[in-house]
Parts: C-alpha cells; sequence; structure tokens
C-alpha cells in the first residue's frame, strides 16, 4: 500500500497547462469551521495525513493559502484527491463537495467565488485514491495568492455515505487567459440574446436590443450584421423587425432546405404576443415566411434542425413559476420548408426544477436525435442540463439528467462532427464568466449522460450580474466554429463573436 500512495503522481486527465501546478498538502491547511480533524490514516506500513470531514456532521471546512499565482495568469482549475478508509466504502455511494475561493489581491477588496457542490462516485473498494476536479476554470486576476475552502456537503442530497472521507491533497493549476472575443455591436443598450447561422462563408449574427434585461419593451427590436472574415469585422447594423407594439427578441435559428438562414424571433406586447419566423440569403434583406398559431404558448422556440426532408424545432412554455401546471416542451415540424408548422406537445411538467428549457438538437442519423437542455433550477449537486434523445426521428423521446452541473440557467448550443464522431457542447456559465466547451463521442454518450467529459475553458465574458451574460448560440463554417453570446451590466451589454474549438 505504501508503493500506491507515494508513488502515485497526482494527474488529471484535464487538460494540460502551461504554469506548474501548486499542491497544497493536508498539513497545509488548518480548521475552518466546524470540528473535521487532521487524521494518521495508516494501511499496513502507510501512514497517510488527511483532513478527516465527516458524512454526517454539518458545517465542516478546512482552509489554506496558495503562494502567489503566476501574474499572467487568467484563471485556475481546482482538484481534491480523496480517500475513504472504511470496509463500507465503495461505488454504490456518492459524496459532495465545494472549495470557496478567495482572491487577495492588496489594495482591492476580497474577490470571493462561492463554490459550487460538485458530486462525485466513491472508489469501488477502500484505500482507493480519487482525484476529482471540483472547479475547471475559475476566473482570477493573476499575480496574488488565494485562500480555498474546502467543504464537504452531508446536508446535499447526492451525499449517500455517511462515513468520514480524507482529504489529502488539493491541487491548484493556474491557467491562461482564454483569447479575447471580438464585439459585433457595443452602442448603448441592453444588446442580448444573439442568434447565428451562416450562409456560405458568411456569418449572420442577430441580436435585439432594449433598455434592460426585459423582452416586452416596444423598444426593443431585432438587428443584424454580416461577416465574411469569421467575425473580426462587420457590416452595418440592419433593423429588419421593428414593431413598437412589442418586444423582438432572437430565440432560435437554423436553415431551410435550400440553405437560407431561418431565424426565430419572439415578439411580447400587444395586441397579442406571437412568434415570427424570417429567412434571408444574405444577411441584409429579411422575409417574414410564419407566423404560426401555437397552444400551449412557447416561452422560446429553439434552433431548427433538419430530419427527413422536415424541419423540427423543440419549444417550451413556462411562466418560471413553481408549483404551476403551465409547463410544457413539444416539437414543432413544418413539411413545407417553414411556411407552416405542426405543433406537439411531449411533456406537461408540474415541477419547474423538471422542465427543460432552451434545447438544443443534432441529428445523428439512422433517427438518433440528441438535444440538451438548461435546468431552470440550482442550489445543489442535482441541478444539470438535461439530455433528449429519441430513436424514432422526434416521435417520441426520453429525458434524462446528465453530469454537466457547472451550469447556471446555461443553454447550450451543439454542432455535430460527422467526419469525427463528436459532439460539441458549448455552454456560458453565468456568474463565473466562463463560456466552456464539453467535448464527447456521439455514440458513446447517446446512452450514457452522466458520462460527459469534463468542460474546457473556451472564452471569458465580464458581466457584473449573473443573468447579464449568456445564451451562447454556436455554428459551424468551412469546418470551423464560432460563437456568439453577450456579456455586460443590468443595462449595457455587448455582444460578442469569436471561434470556437475547431
Amino acid at each position: 500500500m505504501k508503493k500506491i500512495f507515494f508513488a502515485t503522481v497526482f494527474l488529471l486527465a484535464a487538460g494540460a497547462s502551461a504554469y506548474e501546478p501548486i499542491v497544497l498538502q493536508a498539513k497545509d491547511f488548518s480548521l475552518a469551521t466546524g470540528n473535521p480533524s487532521l487524521q494518521m490514516w495508516q494501511k499496513d506500513a502507510a501512514v497517510v495525513p488527511v483532513w478527516s470531514l465527516s458524512g454526517g456532521q454539518l458545517g465542516q471546512s478546512v482552509v489554506a493559502t496558495t503562494p502567489p499565482l503566476p501574474a499572467d495568469c487568467g484563471g485556475v482549475k481546482i482538484e481534491l484527491l480523496v480517500v475513504n478508509n472504511e470496509k463500507t466504502a465503495n461505488d454504490t455511494f456518492t459524496d459532495v463537495y465545494r472549495v470557496d475561493v478567495a482572491e487577495l489581491v492588496p489594495g482591492v477588496p476580497v474577490k470571493t467565488t462561492s463554490g459550487k457542490p460538485v458530486m462525485n462516485r466513491l472508489a469501488p473498494q477502500p484505500w482507493t485514491l480519487r482525484g476529482l476536479e471540483i472547479e475547471s476554470y475559475v476566473v482570477v486576476q493573476g499575480g496574488a495568492p488565494l485562500t480555498l475552502r474546502v467543504r464537504r456537503e452531508p446536508g446535499d442530497r447526492s451525499d449517500t455515505y455517511d462515513r468520514p472521507s480524507g482529504l489529502v491533497q488539493v491541487r491548484v493549476t493556474p491557467l491562461a487567459a482564454p483569447p479575447k472575443a471580438f464585439k459585433v455591436e457595443d452602442r448603448p443598450g441592453y444588446n442580448s440574446w444573439p442568434m447565428m447561422q451562416s450562409i456560405g462563408d458568411k456569418l449572420v449574427c442577430t441580436y435585439s436590443r432594449g433598455s434592460g434585461h426585459t423582452i416586452d419593451e416596444g423598444i426593443r427590436d431585432a438587428y443584424a450584421r454580416t461577416s465574411t472574415d469569421g467575425g473580426r469585422t462587420w457590416t452595418p447594423e440592419v433593423c429588419f423587425a421593428k414593431d413598437p407594439g412589442v418586444g423582438e427578441v432572437m430565440i432560435g435559428k437554423g436553415t431551410d432546405l435550400n440553405g437560407a438562414a431561418l431565424f426565430w424571433v419572439r415578439c411580447f406586447g400587444k395586441p397579442k404576443a406571437h412568434h415570427d419566423l424570417y429567412r434571408t440569403t444574405d444577411g441584409v434583406t429579411f422575409e417574414k415566411i410564419a407566423e404560426p398559431e401555437l397552444s400551449p404558448f412557447p416561452m422560446q422556440i429553439t434552433d431548427i434542425f433538419h430530419v427527413d426532408g422536415k424541419l423540427m424545432a423543440l419549444w417550451f412554455a413556462t411562466r418560471y413559476r413553481e408549483g404551476e401546471d403551465d409547463n410544457h416542451w413539444g416539437t414543432l415540424t413544418s413539411e413545407d420548408n417553414g411556411r407552416t408548422w405542426k405543433q406537439t406537445t411531449m411533456e406537461l411538467v408540474r415541477q419547474k426544477a423538471e422542465l427543460p428549457t432552451e434545447p438544443c438538437v443534432v441529428n445523428l442519423g439512422g433517427g438518433r436525435l440528441l438535444g440538451l437542455a438548461r435546468t431552470e433550477n440550482g442550489g445543489d449537486s442535482l441541478a444539470s442540463q438535461f439530455q433528449l434523445t429519441s430513436l424514432d426521428n422526434g416521435v417520441t423521446w426520453k429525458k434524462t439528467r446528465t453530469n454537466i452541473r457547472d451550469v447556471l440557467a446555461s443553454s447550450p448550443s451543439l454542432i455535430y462532427d460527422r467526419e469525427t464522431g463528436l459532439v460539441y457542447n458549448y455552454y456560458y456559465e453565468r456568474g463565473r464568466h466562463v463560456v466552456k466547451c464539453r467535448v464527447a463521442k456521439a455514440d458513446a454518450i447517446f446512452d450514457h449522460p452522466f458520462d460527459w467529459p469534463l468542460p474546457q475553458p473556451v472564452l471569458i465574458g465580464d458581466e457584473k450580474r449573473p443573468h447579464d451574460a449568456g445564451n451562447v448560440n454556436a455554428v459551424e463554417m468551412n469546418g470551423h466554429h464560432y460563437l456568439t453570446y453577450y456579456s455586460g451590466t443590468d443595462k449595457d451589454t455587448a455582444v460578442y463573436v469569436a471561434p470556437g474549438l475547431k
């Protein structure tokens, strides 16, 4: 056993870094709250210092301070090394941890990033080291020390192991800042909720602008710009939806069967709320081709995809209130290239936490459709994106939770690469300022929604409030990925575009 503990190198396959990791041993931590204890756990000849964190007592935490980080790093990844020493420990149990991070910059008020609860499965056998990624990317200023408060959360419903776990090490890896995005629109106002589609070699980015995070003000109109150099420069703004009685908001995009770009616009206001579908072949001239009568009335109709010569999109209906019976989701199908649509309800959801919102779907072929959707709930380790799968081209669907839990109202945007069989899930972790991506083999993940690989940071936002950023929308053009999102303050946000991982 001694060989296992002291010859094991604490490396997790979560991406390389140009910086040396900072490894904090159990002895480097001190008591923060509660009554965890620094103990020596022994197995045969091996003696391992650990902080014993209870599986029954709430409020236990330990704290340590790192040396100053490299001045030019932009974020950190945080991993724990944990072990269980009792015979009852096996992989039928899970435990939950979180790490609060405070950056100690001289002359600046302490900035704290509160940790999110992360569920992990125990090892199959006791005395097996577990390397756990708790934070994939926490934005930091660089050049200053960090204090790390490590907590086990036995009060979380996913912490099912009521015996102690031992904290052996914490590994902090400095990471470079992702590249900066290009601004599409930043004039005064709430430029937000962008949707982007490609037409040939041209990106068409659509967005709306109002006075704040509102959807029904008449001054909120829909605009478009185009780019032929990958988002570096943009043509002048075109306003294509301007009704003073409603607020126009971009809610979905796609293409018709001829390759023209399609954009769904939600119109909230008077005399009635409705959804308009616009078609464009150049990103400058837009034609309204549909205004379907729908019941239940969708809060949003999402990205359009193709199924057997038809157009399809998912929709959801909600008022974002708990305990109401007006939460639905389902499909819209068009057999005439977007002119008319048939609505089908898949599920009436009694609890808001079980409603998949703002979904995105890709067609894998052979009748298989793979989708992800955001969740409107949070606060514990079970809050995750939903996975939606169909084996019959969208006639029936299966809904499951996933292990994608680093989310806060994080809308997924998917790209499927048929050549490699990879599916890319882009999403924005609001409040953490990070655009992330998880890449998986579509065939492997289709029936295993809890096996999504760890995320990679792609871009950084600058929002002051969590909901003043987000809604990543991704598109493929000529073998490359391009992303759009918004970020800013409660009054002024900007729309950005940047390359993705490919």
